[in-house]
Formats: C-alpha cells, sequence, structure tokens
C-alpha cells in the first residue's frame, strides 16, 4: 500500500529546497535549485519574489519526477525571518522584497527603541517591522493591502490567502507571541495594522491549493496548505532537537545559534530573540557573518580543495571578523559594525582558515552571550547548513565551544518543513 506524502519547501536567498517524507518520516524524493541572489547596493539589499516563485514551480516540478504526485496530501514552507514586502488584495508585490539582512531602516530602528517594549524581537534593522514601516514611509500605499514574509507570499501564491503567517515569522513584525496577539502599540508607532495578517501556529492547516497553482504546479488539487515557519526554526525541528539545552548552530549564508529554552529571553541591545517551539522557547541570534562572506573570497570548489590542508589544531591568530560589508545583527547589534579580514596572508588556505576562526569566535561568543542573558548554557551542538559538512571547520568550533558535537537527525530546513505538514494533515 502507498503512503501519503508530505512536502516541506525550504526558501533561501540563492536557491530553494523541497523534500517529500512520509508518516514515519522518511524521505521519499528531494530536490533543489539556485537562483539569483538578491541585489546589494550599500546597506540595501533586495529581491524580486517572483524569484521565488519561478524556483518553486521548477523545484516542485524535479521531486514529482521522483514520486507518485498522487500520494501528495500536504505542503509546508519555511522561508528567512524578517524579509518583509508589500502586495495589493490580490498579493500582486508592489515593492521589492527587502531582505532579512537589509540595512537601510535605521531610522525606523531607531523609533523602535523608544516604543517597542523590550521582550520584543522587532528592535532593530533586521527587524520585518524595521523594514515594514520603512517601506510604509517610502512607498504610495493606496493600493497596500498585505504586509507578507517571504513564505506568506509563497503560502498565497500556493492557497489563495495573503492574510495568515506563523508565529515563527510574525515576531521579528511586532508580533507578542508570549500574549499571542498582535500589540497595541503597533498603532502608536504609526503602522497601518490592517495590513497585518492573522498569526496561526506553525503545523496549523491553513486552506487548500487554488486550481491554478496544482496545475502550474502539478500537484493534485486536494493538497493541503499548511503553516510554516522561519527557515532556521525549521532547521531545528529538522535536527532532532528539542530538549532544553539542546542547541543548534545553523551555517548557511548566515550564522545563527539558538538554544532551546524553558523561558523566553529579549535582548534588543544585542539582537537576542525568542520564539515560540511548542511549550518551549529558541533563544537566539543571527550573525550577517557566514557562508556568504567565505564565497565573496572563494568558489566551493576551492574551499572543498583546501579543506584537507587546513590545521585546525593551530590558530591562525588573524582574530578576523568577517562581513559582507559594514553592519551586524548579533552578538553586536551595531547596523555600522567594522568587518575585519585584514591582512592577507599570501596563503590562500590560511585565509580560509582565518576566516572560518573569525566564523566560530562568533558561534562561540553567540553561545556565552545567550547564556549571560539567562538563557540555558548548551549541552549539545547539532550543527546545519553548507558549512556544517567541513569537518576541519567542525574540529575547530568543537575545540572552542567545549562541548559535544552531535549528528543532526536530518540537516534540511526543508524536512523541519515537511514535518510540519505532516502534523498539519493529521
Amino acid at each position: 500500500m502507498k503512503s501519503d506524502l508530505y512536502l516541506g519547501l525550504d526558501l533561501g536567498t540563492s536557491g530553494c529546497r523541497v523534500v517529500a517524507i512520509d508518516a514515519h518520516g522518511v524521505v521519499h524524493g528531494h530536490a533543489a535549485l539556485t537562483y539569483a541572489v538578491p541585489s546589494r547596493a550599500g546597506v540595501n539589499v533586495e529581491q524580486d519574489p517572483a524569484i521565488w516563485w519561478q524556483g518553486t514551480v521548477e523545484v516542485i516540478h524535479t521531486l514529482l519526477r521522483q514520486i507518485d504526485t498522487r500520494q501528495v496530501r500536504a505542503l509546508a514552507v519555511d522561508a528567512t525571518s524578517g524579509t518583509i514586502l508589500l502586495a495589493d488584495a490580490h498579493g500582486h508585490p508592489l515593492t521589492p522584497a527587502l531582505m532579512y539582512n537589509d540595512g537601510r531602516a535605521v531610522n525606523e530602528a531607531r523609533a523602535l527603541t523608544l516604543h517597542a517594549p523590550r521582550n520584543s524581537a522587532a528592535h532593530g534593522t533586521a527587524s520585518g517591522l524595521a523594514k515594514l514601516l520603512w517601506l510604509q514611509r517610502h512607498t504610495d500605499t493606496a493600493q497596500v493591502r498585505h504586509a507578507l514574509h517571504h513564505a506568506d507570499w509563497i503560502v498565497g501564491r500556493l492557497c489563495g490567502r495573503y492574510d495568515i503567517t506563523d508565529a515563527n515569522n510574525a515576531v521579528k513584525t511586532g508580533y507578542d507571541a508570549q500574549a499571542a496577539r498582535w500589540p497595541t502599540w503597533l498603532r502608536t508607532i504609526g503602522l497601518n495594522t490592517q495590513w497585518l495578517p492573522q498569526v496561526v501556529a506553525p503545523g496549523t492547516r491553513i486552506g487548500t491549493i487554488t486550481l491554478q497553482a496544482a496545475l502550474e504546479l502539478g500537484l493534485p488539487p486536494t493538497t493541503q496548505i499548511v503553516a510554516g515557519t522561519s527557515d532556521s526554526t525549521a532547521a531545528i525541528i529538522a535536527t532532532g532537537a528539542n530538549l532544553i539545552g539542546d542547541a543548534v548552530t545553523s551555517l548557511g549564508s548566515t550564522l545563527v545559534v539558538k538554544v532551546i529554552s524553558a523561558q523566553p529571553v529579549f535582548a534588543p541591545e544585542y539582537g537576542v530573540y525568542s520564539q515560540p517551539l511548542g511549550t518551549l522557547w529558541l533563544v537566539g541570534g543571527g550573525s550577517n557573518s557566514g557562508g556568504g562572506v567565505l564565497r565573496s573570497f572563494f568558489s566551493d570548489a576551492q574551499m572543498a580543495a583546501m579543506t584537507p590542508h587546513l590545521n585546525p589544531a593551530a590558530s591562525t591568530g588573524l582574530n578576523y571578523y568577517p562581513l559582507l560589508s559594514p553592519g551586524e545583527r548579533f552578538p553586536h547589534n551595531d547596523p555600522h559594525y567594522i568587518p575585519r579580514v585584514t591582512p592577507r596572508p599570501t596563503n590562500d588556505i590560511t585565509f580560509f582558515q582565518g576566516l572560518l576562526e573569525g566564523i566560530a569566535h562568533i558561534e562561540q561568543s553567540g553561545y556565552q552571550l545567550l547564556a549571560a542573558l539567562g538563557a540555558p548554557k548548551p549541552t549539545c551542538v547539532r550543527s546545519v547548513g553548507g558549512g556544517a559538512q567541513n569537518k576541519a571547520w567542525t574540529q575547530l568550533r568543537a575545540h572552542l565551544l567545549e562541548i559535544p558535537m552531535l549528528t543532526p537527525e536530518h540537516q534540511d530546513a526543508a524536512y523541519g518543513a515537511a514535518q510540519l505538514a505532516l502534523r498539519g494533515a493529521r
């Protein structure tokens, strides 16, 4: 007897992935593709949402060649947290998407320090709320009806609902996850709160795929669309981390560290925020450092060739703080934070190791800061993302963190989204 299948779609800044699992969590197919990276002009980082949809169509078509399409029962989406765009009543984008690492909303972020409570995740230029305020003040809003996160827009394209989001994506736009509501102070800062979506828990069934989307994607018209989550939260769900003190480091385009806690912790001055994880909380922050910086200097092939020649036991002493451009979110929340990637040694391998050490020190500082603020000290770390495959880097990080480095059950955020699809379809 054939099993029902549940799809998880993971949307990033430079590509997307999809995985199909059955009710027992067994993977039946997966696919991935890359697409154009966001455009960057100084601190401005934006992307055309049409790129996301085209990637979704192509990657699902690739997946469906591996499975029996008739078995697909539900789909959930995860995507970058803090990415925002404005759309009309039909979901047509009226602005580009301001990406999670867009830093233009400096004045709006400064105003939020005066109005947003300390326990809000909406502080800083990286917040969805700061970007939403910037868009409201720099856009002709006559036709605007929806403020949408990255995942929300794709969900809208799938089921026709542009008025709904999940709690994990909503927190950076000012949603109060502890009180489970949009707070009244959002109106005092001049935000048009009529644009804000209804918020549901990840794994909540939202609706059924539209006939148009079903035909375009090749999915059954009975496919259920389930609320997903942010990309980093989906990755944590996939790893199997579920106990207080379990920590997960995401080594993707950016570095994200999170630890499971019984209580939320908020420290906007450091870029620290909390997201609900069932009855527990994920406490953490995201740095602008990460794989994106590495790829600005070396190709994947070059890094793969250099990795066997790294010496994790011997520090280069280069003391780098690798960033693509000025501005950091965590563990330093400073839109003008200056990168340190000099002096550059003549030996590329030494330079590469110095960059890896710099990112590892940021990870170490991040977990130390979280513990100092009241989060649990990590008892173990699971690593996800492309950088998790680098064994030399893992050794280097293990030496700094001095805690067990566990192998995650799964490393793909799309798998975590698929688990939410399974949960919502039950």
